[in-house]
């Protein structure tokens, strides 16, 4: 019997701790998928966060190190900088990278990090059991926002992309979703973009993926599919934000 589809070797054969619906599980393999593509699985070095992917080391077959909560990028900086051939990322969730860790990925950007960002924004905390997080819409109901998200209290929900676009040192910025093949699709082909502008050199990339958590939105997984495509698509547009043939 010939085999059609098999597991990408950047990817452990390893039982996932996801919640059923969870696409982390998809952009997981995306990753691994484009290291094995480039070639670059054997120098790759990830950095988990706290949150969700906390446990992204299990299922990365390259070098990982774990940071403390918001704190990927500076570590990412600090084993670029000291292995400047290593093909360095973060996998960072939105409570992760856009609340304590804000600061820290602003900076990177703005310092032109040569590293590269996979940043999931499903719009909730999703391990600790599904607060607000900066990312959450206007009137989403969570467990610290029962009535909805009020924008004259909370403020606005933070479009990461669109912020680090303004930066110079960021030379890739896109947002993508995987909410469906086609844009499953897409999104490979942008993480595996910014994978090749860190090889060729370029500054700090990130590409932001739309994604679903059903279990703290309370919802099953192909309505959390739909939810996603109605609500946050609107407020996140999908799109590229800056390239390095801007940049250049």
């Amino acid at each position: 019997m010939n085999v059609v589809f098999e597991r990408t070797p950047a990817l452990s054969d390893r039982p996932t701790h996801y919640c059923p619906g969870c696409t982390h599980g998809i952009i997981h393999r995306l990753v691994a998928e484009a290291l094995d593509e480039l070639g670059v699985r054997e120098k790759a070095v990830g950095v988990a966060p706290v949150g969700c992917a906390v446990l992204a080391y299990n299922y990365f077959n390259c070098d990982v190190q774990q940071a403390a909560h918001g704190r990927a990028p500076a570590v990412a900086t600090g084993i670029k900088r000291v292995n400047a051939d290593n093909v360095v990322f973060t996998y960072q969730g939105d409570g992760d990278l856009a609340s304590i860790g804000c600061a820290e990925i602003v900076h990177a950007a703005a310092r032109g990090e040569k590293i590269t960002t996979i940043f999931v924004n499903n719009a909730i905390y999703g391990m600790t059991g599904g607060q607000m997080a900066p990312t959450t819409l206007e009137g989403q109901k969570t467990t610290t926002s029962p009535y909805g998200r009020k924008i004259e209290s909370t403020g606005h929900p933070i479009q990461v992309s669109e912020m680090l676009a303004t930066l110079p040192g960021a030379v890739f910025v896109e947002r993508v979703s995987v909410h469906d093949v086609p844009n499953i699709r897409k999104a490979k082909k942008a993480i595996k973009k910014a994978f090749e502008d860190q090889l060729n050199g370029q500054g700090f990339g990130i590409v932001e993926l739309l994604s679903t958590c059903p279990t703290n939105w309370g919802m099953a997984p192909q309505e959390a599919l739909e939810w996603l495509t109605g609500n946050m698509i609107p407020y996140y547009p999908l799109g590229n934000f800056r390239s390095p043939e801007e940049v250049e």
